[in-house]
């Protein structure tokens, strides 16, 4: 019969892990933080079924802001770890670990839609432009029927000595004739469609509010409804696959979230089905776009939320302007380079300022896409009519705090309305590389003072706590390139600045490192309100993390632009590995309690 004092040393782990679950993991972590290895794991392995350690673990969490080890049940963070050692005292495995990363302002259904359509972006002529779609069209003989549309996106007039294409540019020659295509333009702010396609579209063209039309067969902003009305959009079995396949992308690129910045009712449906699916590998904060842009339809969607923190709707995205590329984001004053125009507005001021108060009062945080001054100024007029409304007895930045709006892109702020953002806290989402992708010609559309007082604020923004994305597919979807273009206001895709320099365009509004790295996981959170569920490691957060060859910090700068990750996680499940040369597996596990 075993002594008192050997059945009180074996009973050591059983009780101390009571402790840990009694008090929790935080408070108890000093105590199993003191004992060898071995006792410690064995402690834990009464409390957790699967615990993963690695070289490093970045947290971001002011708990314990570097760790080796945590702890995961359920899809979620049950503790975190400093220890030296790995399972009885082994070496640690390879990888070093930051959170999950978070795309904020992205379109899932497009990038999916994307990765099945002739891709143009960086065509620097028309003839690669005619070649490229040629050479689609030869793996793809289905496409370009009254069925099935050609699609492509991300041509730019500007790679065709500034003028705009032509339909008949589309008639590519006897293998290329009588084709149903549509093109987006890289901003996907305008469209270029085929003869055929306008041999469908009513004559003559109707003027629509919020729209242009600059060329025959290019059709911008709230003109692209004239063809949309006419486009075979693609069946069930289509769009499944390509949100599973763009999830995979994003995976790859150590995506674990995504704010999708305007998603339909009919698409919702879609995400709602697929969700069960165990392949639905992405966690998605939906902004709820009305069937018919800038209207009021609470009735066709309502908020959502899943158990497992895979879909969240409760948002909204309400569009004020277009885009900087094609002269359609509104402005105060006309554009340096085209002085007849200051751009479009999408919706007028009064039904803006409605569709905020109407949004709002239902329950939906409110989105809206500004990127001219004129449409910021007049989606922060229309927040403030919100908070008269909501929050009578507060004030404007404490009706802001519970309600969180935000302005999609803020991209040129007159220097009055970016006071009236820190006064108040509205919440910018920014997309670096927007501004290392405009740069070569956002000076000559705004001009110099313009340029440096509004355009493309980063560091001046950071106390907003900005939300940083992509906007893909308008950008590649890499959030290490979006880092990189943060950090040095350079180009991914050159490493060189407007003028082939390596200073960096205005470098004064660079971020830091852990700026840009707290833009795309604390920040999003924040913005979606998942503080302390995503874009951090501590307990009680998703189990989501991203493991890399070395510390982030370690990189060199310039290769960002071209580094992998070694893996990603959601939800405690992996669901990325880099194929590698050897099949190392960088997770123990504890077996579960009996």
């Amino acid at each position: 019969m075993p002594s008192i004092t050997t059945l009180a040393l074996a009973s050591i782990p059983i009780l101390l892990a009571a402790v840990v679950y009694q008090v929790g993991v935080p408070e108890a972590r000093e105590i199993v933080n003191l004992l060898p290895p071995f006792l410690a794991l064995r402690i834990l392995e009464n409390v957790f079924s699967e615990i993963h350690c690695y070289e490093s673990v970045q947290t971001l969490s002011d708990e314990l802001p570097s760790a080796n080890c945590f702890s995961v049940a359920n899809g979620k963070f049950t503790g975190v770890f400093a220890h030296t050692m790995g399972p009885m005292g082994k070496e640690m495995p390879d990888g070093h670990v930051i959170p999950g990363l978070w795309d904020g302002h992205g379109h899932l259904m497009q990038y999916g839609e994307l990765l099945h359509s002739a891709d143009l972006f960086g065509a620097e002529s028309m003839d690669e432009v005619k070649q490229r779609l040629v050479d689609y069209k030869t793996s793809h003989p289905e496409a370009g029927t009254s069925a099935q549309w050609l699609r492509g996106v991300g041509w730019d007039q500007a790679n065709f000595g500034g003028r705009w294409p032509l339909a008949p540019d589309l008639e590519i020659g006897e293998n290329f004739k009588d084709q149903y295509v549509m093109l987006d333009r890289v901003d996907v702010h305008c469209v270029w469609v085929s003869n055929k396609v306008l041999d469908l579209l009513p004559s003559p063209l109707p003027d629509v509010p919020g729209g242009e039309i600059p060329a025959r067969g290019v059709f911008c902003d709230n003109s692209i409804d004239i063809v949309a009305k006419y486009y075979p959009k693609p069946g069930k079995e289509s769009r499944s696959k390509f949100l599973k396949d763009a999830m995979l992308n994003l995976n790859k690129l150590g995506i674990v979230g995504m704010h999708d910045a305007g998603v339909f009712p009919s698409e919702l449906e879609l995400y709602k089905e697929l969700i069960q699916d165990e392949d639905w590998t992405l966690r998605v904060y939906a902004m709820l776009e009305c069937e018919t842009r800038n209207t009021f339809c609470p009735g066709d969607a309502s908020k959502f939320h899943t158990a497992d923190g895979k879909l969240h709707v409760q948002s909204v995205k309400l569009f004020a302007d277009g885009a900087l590329g094609s002269w359609g984001s509104a402005m105060l004053e006309p554009y340096s380079d085209k002085p007849e125009s200051s751009g479009s507005l999408l919706v007028n001021a009064t039904a803006l300022t409605k569709l905020a108060i109407d949004w709002s009062a239902a329950g939906f945080q409110v989105n809206i896409h500004a990127i001219g001054d004129l449409a910021n100024k007049l989606a922060i007029d229309a927040f403030i009519a919100a908070y008269d409304l909501l929050c009578p007895d507060a004030t404007h930045q404490q009706c802001q705090t519970r309600h969180r709006f935000r302005i999609e892109h803020a991209q040129i702020i007159h220097p009055d309305q970016q006071k009236q953002m820190f006064e108040i806290g509205i919440i910018p989402s920014i997309q670096p590389t927007h501004a290392t992708s405009d740069m070569p010609y956002a000076e000559s559309r705004l001009g110099k003072t313009r340029t440096a007082e509004e355009a493309y604020r980063m560091r001046s923004l950071l106390p907003l706590r900005p939300i940083l994305g992509s906007d893909f597919p308008v950008e590649p979807a890499s959030i290490l390139e979006g880092i990189y273009a943060a950090i040095t206001r350079r180009s991914p895709r050159t490493g060189l600045d407007a003028g082939g320099g390596e200073e960096g365009w205005y470098p004064e509004e660079t971020l830091t490192l852990k700026e840009a790295l707290r833009g795309f996981t604390l920040n999003p959170a924040h913005g979606a309100f998942l503080e302390g569920k995503a874009g951090v490691i501590k307990q009680g957060a998703y189990a989501d993390w991203v493991v890399l060859d070395e510390p982030l910090e370690n990189l060199e700068v310039e290769s960002l632009r071209t580094a992998t990750v070694k893996e990603t996680w959601v939800g405690g499940k992996r669901v990325y590995k880099r194929p590698e040369p050897e099949d190392s597996f960088n997770i123990w596990k504890v077996l579960p309690t009996p």
